[in-house]
């Protein structure tokens, strides 16, 4: 059964009636009361290696701040806020096109096999818990929509990682000149020597947000550096390859986004 709040006292004493062992919690957005915590050993499974990303968007702002490694955590559940000992950890790399969605459902087939093996270390009596490293500890917040909006002033890296964190949901969103709002959902850093000469002293001087070029590739100048962006979508229209947009759109070379 799926609660609308585990608080629920009828919940609660259904779970006693079970007299369970132990109880496992993936993916439940409320923070338990001491009550549940006192039917019996509970454990949640957390997608990042904390102490690093506690909180509501852990695989979001793993993208979002450029980490290489990341991974699920099988931690004890106590009242604060993702705070309890590690039992079990399983890591992984963060591919370097991989967006939000496609890293959580690798991480939901790892924190499966994570959350089967921290049961097999209790029921065998070999289960060790480690508590956090405090020191180590950052803290991640909800996303909302309006964190998608694109910050053309920040380095074209970053920006690559805002889009992959902002894939599939609330993606990243910005506007052409006319208003019209547009949607990236793939894009790659471009490096000065991937560029024209001419663009790299365009991206330069025209400033961030500036359309740079728009034949068959859509380029845009940043606060440091271009993106190339791949999957766009003009609102109202369906998700396309940035050169299937430049075919039916004129977008102007040294016009603004954002």
């Amino acid at each position: 059964m799926q609660p609308a709040s585990a608080r629920d006292e009828g919940f609660q004493q259904a779970i006693r009636d079970l007299r369970p062992d132990v109880m496992m919690v993936a993916s439940y957005g409320e923070i338990l009361n001491q009550s549940f915590l006192d039917i019996a050993p509970a454990l949640n499974v957390h997608g990042s290696l904390l102490p690093r990303h506690r909180g509501a968007s852990p695989i979001q702002t793993a993208i979002l701040e450029g980490d290489i490694v990341t991974g699920v955590s099988i931690q004890r559940i106590v009242l604060a806020l993702d705070a309890g000992d590690i039992l079990h950890e399983k890591r992984t790399l963060i591919g370097p096109t991989e967006t939000a969605g496609e890293l959580f459902a690798r991480l939901e087939a790892l924190g499966t096999r994570a959350a089967v093996e921290a049961l097999e270390y209790i029921d065998t009596g070999k289960a060790i818990f480690v508590p956090q490293d405090e020191s180590q500890m950052t803290h991640c917040r909800k996303i909302k929509k309006e964190m998608g909006v694109v910050d053309w002033t920040r380095s074209s890296r970053e920006l690559d990682c805002h889009v992959r964190g902002m894939n599939p949901w609330p993606s990243a969103q910005t506007s052409l000149e006319d208003g019209r709002g547009l949607k990236i959902h793939r894009a790659t850093p471009l490096l000065a020597g991937e560029l024209d000469a001419s663009l790299v002293t365009d991206s330069g001087c025209k400033g961030p947000g500036t359309v740079i070029e728009a034949k068959t590739r859509l380029l845009v100048a940043t606060g440091d550096g271009v993106l190339e962006l791949h999957e766009v979508q003009l609102a109202g229209k369906r998700a396309m390859p940035a050169s299937d947009l430049l075919r039916g759109l004129s977008i102007a070379v040294g016009s603004k986004l954002g």
